[in-house]
């Protein structure tokens, strides 16, 4: 992490307890199977890279083998999604969901 990074002040942050308690609650919830969704750096890197794309949207899906899916979308000023192949605005499908990459010493897990 740069040092300007570091420095500058998070937004739209919850607390760690906050944070517990609305995992706990999903965890809770009938067939939820999935507790989390690593998100390889490369892919929020190209995500935005793309040409107009200000804000991220996610859309949760399951494939046709039953695995649960994270799709990301690049997203414009207007809150508009931008998905078009030709011009390089791609959906991005985030398929390592946890259990299987979890973090078991994470206060979240």
């Amino acid at each position: 992490m740069s040092e300007n990074k570091s420095q500058e002040t998070a937004v739209n942050t919850i607390t760690l307890e906050t944070a517990q308690a609305w995992a706990q609650k999903w965890r809770a919830t009938p067939g939820a199977t999935v507790k989390a969704h690593l998100i390889p750096q490369i892919d929020i890197t190209q995500l935005m890279n793309e040409e107009g794309v200000v804000d991220v949207r996610a859309y949760i899906g399951i494939d046709e083998t039953g695995e649960n899916k994270l799709m990301l979308v690049g997203v414009d000023a207007n809150g508009n999604d931008l998905i078009d192949d030709a011009n390089g605005q791609y959906i991005y499908d985030f398929t390592r969901p946890c259990p299987d990459t979890c973090d078991v010493k994470s206060p979240l897990f």
